[in-house]
């Protein structure tokens, strides 16, 4: 019969060789029935099967301590798993919050470059609006003197020359007989036709600056007297076109629209070499526009056309000015060789305000 200290090394030789507990039972079982069954005595029978429970005991106590350590590092690796998964769990919520980030991070770049590409942009325009307005300033400067150029040139030539005129007529008349009496009236009547003509030239100059009608009875008198005269002129043909509301306007909207259709028609008949010309006058919506149309030879409208250096040109930057001060809109169609129109508009402001 083999001893307890036998029976637990042989334990550790079945446990180091993978049996279980239950393959350990059957040879016990086996090895008992073997050794107990020939024998008949009650007595040795009992204690045989004691001394085999002993046996069995210590056998399958190293498959048990290997069974408990199993299980017990079974629930270490048990806590292990559970902690790497919290710990996959934290990783997955940091990469989900760092792939956050970096889209902020990217939103905030992009936004960033479009933040650094619109102020490149309004700088850019803010540096082209400069220099139109030094150019404006410029062309704005050199139009007033070469008016004041005109009207000293004019004031000289026609008005000095006839007051002169009049001078030596009225000397003339002061060392003439009285006796002379036919020859005394025509000099008086010439000297009249001086004077007059002197008065046309003054109420000529104060039409340019400013026409009188234009306060005292409205834009379409102002405008038909003006056409009257340019056809005289020019003898150019143009048609006018308004519709009676326009009158509402207040003093600085009607003074662009007759400030404009007079720089418009000036520019035709320098220019267009036209020989008819409409000019109308109409409500839209909430806008008051006016479209002037002439049959001329046109120029080409490029990106430039209000700041090259032509005369033309100066003229059209001067009406579009005047157009934008009151918050209105102008352009110019026109092709090389073809028919233009010049169109404005403007808010339908009704308030009459001084000027």
């Amino acid at each position: 019969m083999l001893a307890p200290v036998n029976a637990k090394e042989l334990g550790q030789r079945a446990a180091k060789v993978g049996m279980e507990t239950l393959d350990l039972a059957k040879v016990h079982e086996e090895a008992l029935i073997e050794v107990v069954a020939p024998i008949e005595t009650a007595s040795v029978r009992e204690t045989l099967t004691e001394r085999a429970d002993q046996f069995f005991t210590e056998a399958i106590t190293p498959i048990e301590l290997t069974h408990q350590a199993a299980l017990e590092a079974n629930e270490h690796l048990k806590v292990m798993v559970d902690e790497l998964m919290h710990r996959t769990d934290q990783l997955t919520d940091s990469n989900q919050e760092l792939r956050s980030e970096i889209n902020q991070r990217k939103a905030l770049e992009e936004s960033l470059r479009t933040s650094e590409q619109t102020s490149s942009q309004l700088l850019k325009k803010s540096c082209a609006l400069q220099e139109e307005l030094r150019l404006l300033s410029r062309r704005l400067f050199s139009v007033q003197e070469e008016e004041r150029k005109r009207i000293s040139r004019e004031l000289h030539d026609l008005i000095a020359q006839t007051l002169t005129g009049i001078n030596l007529q009225l000397m003339a008349l002061k060392s003439k007989s009285s006796s002379d009496t036919g020859k005394l009236q025509e000099k008086i009547e010439h000297t009249q036709w001086l004077v007059e003509e002197s008065v046309d030239m003054v109420h000529q100059f104060a039409r340019d600056l400013r026409p009188s009608l234009l306060d005292d009875l409205g834009l379409i008198p102002a405008l038909e007297s003006y056409l009257k005269k340019f056809l005289e002129d020019t003898g150019i043909h143009v048609t006018l076109t308004a519709f009676a509301a326009v009158e509402k306007l207040d003093n600085i909207n009607r003074t662009v629209l007759y400030r404009v259709a007079q720089e418009a028609l000036s520019n035709i008949a320098q220019h267009a070499k036209a020989s008819l010309t409409e000019v109308r006058i109409y409500q839209s919506g909430k806008s008051v526009c006016m479209d002037i149309h002439d049959n001329g030879q046109g120029f080409e409208v490029g990106g430039d056309v209000f700041f090259s250096e032509q005369s033309t040109r100066l003229g059209l930057l001067g009406m579009r000015e005047r157009v934008e001060m009151v918050g209105g809109s102008f352009s110019v169609e026109s092709t090389l060789g073809k028919e233009t129109t010049v169109l404005v508009k403007i808010p339908n402001s009704t308030t009459k305000d001084q000027t």
